[in-house]
């Protein structure tokens, strides 16, 4: 039983080394103490394999307890944290102001105000905008940052994960004392803390089919932060759905690119470009390949400019462009993008 250990925990810290989440590594312990288990209930007394592992089931299925004990407390422990301060990470669900300048806006907002693309019009355009962000993590982070200090007036953010110090690299918005706490919670608060003028809505919860259409329908653009194709895909759906344009980032080691998706406006849907999701092994995760911690500062804040944009109609967003960005030789193109004909998503 003693080997078992030593070897769950050569294989935790080995995964803590490599960069392996949390919930990977959990999944590996569970998976072996299930083979230890499954080998001590069904192995003949006697049997080597049996004998190597303890010899008898009891004591692994009091361990199994234990744990289960544990990670019980855990996750209560975790509800009570996310739930104990709801002043604190919750900020009031009312709708944008529309009448004048607040005191201290004006004030806040001067550095927009000159310049000559947005001035007094455009960040009115911004206080009235309804944005949502989907995840809070490497590309969220640095996005919300910016989308709030530069006074988008309603920001949703959706996110069902919690603060892991994997996250502290790279995910500019959380802190150490974050760790356990809902995204979304530690995000409002970050937000909050810089611009007390806007409307901060946290959802917590997994973005699904049955809630993303009408919660589209609540903002006036989208933002992608995700790490994963099957959510891109029904981000992408449902914001062509809503008629709304979509702020797409990606990542990948040292590098990452970023497009607006707008078929409303003739330029195509990530669908179009993308028309079905890599293998793993083409577009492996964060985790498992790595990523340039300050490389989701520098796409998210792109993100962040491409919304700015797009809501006050300065400049010239990126529809129908993809900017890819190469970190490790500071090389940066752009690439047309064209609607595909037979897209299954837009081309309707």
């Amino acid at each position: 039983m003693l080997l078992v250990l030593i070897f769950a925990a050569a294989l935790w810290g080995l995964g803590l080394a490599m960069g392996v989440s949390r919930r990977a590594r959990r999944a590996v312990l569970a998976a072996l103490y299930l083979a230890v288990l499954l080998a001590q209930l069904l192995l003949p007394e006697g049997h080597p394999l049996r004998a190597a592992t303890g010899g008898a089931p009891e004591p692994w299925l009091l361990l199994g307890g234990f744990a289960l004990l544990a990670a019980l407390y855990g996750r209560a422990i975790g509800w009570l944290r996310a739930h104990a301060r709801p002043q604190e990470t919750q900020m009031p669900q009312t709708s944008p102001r529309t009448g004048p300048f607040a005191d201290g806006e004006l004030e806040r907002y001067a550095r927009h105000i000159v310049l000559r693309e947005l001035g007094g019009p455009g960040q009115r355009k911004l206080r009235e905008a309804r944005v949502l962000v989907i995840g809070a993590g490497g590309l969220g982070s640095p996005a919300l940052l910016y989308l709030a200090t530069s006074g988008v007036g309603t920001i949703g953010v959706i996110d069902d994960d919690v603060v892991d110090a994997t996250n502290l690299q790279r995910q500019v918005l959380h802190r150490e004392e974050d760790i356990g706490t809902p995204k979304v919670f530690s995000a409002v608060r970050a937000m909050a803390a810089r611009n007390p003028f806007i409307t901060l809505k946290p959802y917590h919860r997994e973005l699904t089919p049955e809630i993303a259409g009408e919660l589209f329908a609540d903002y006036d653009l989208v933002l992608d932060g995700t790490d994963n194709f099957d959510t891109r895909y029904l981000v992408n759906r449902s914001a062509v759905a809503a008629g709304i344009p979509l702020v797409s980032g990606a990542l990948s080691q040292w590098e990452g690119q970023i497009s607006v998706f707008d078929p409303a406006a003739g330029a195509p849907c990530y669908q179009c470009i993308f028309p079905q999701a890599p293998a793993p092994e083409l577009a492996p995760s964060c985790a498992a390949a790595g990523v340039l911690g300050p490389l989701p500062g520098v796409i998210g804040t792109m993100m962040a400019v491409e919304a700015v944009k797009v809501l006050s109609g300065a400049g010239e967003a990126l529809r129908g462009r993809m900017l890819i960005y190469d970190a490790l030789y500071g090389e940066t193109r752009v690439i047309a993008i064209s609607r595909r004909e037979d897209c299954p998503v837009c081309d309707r």
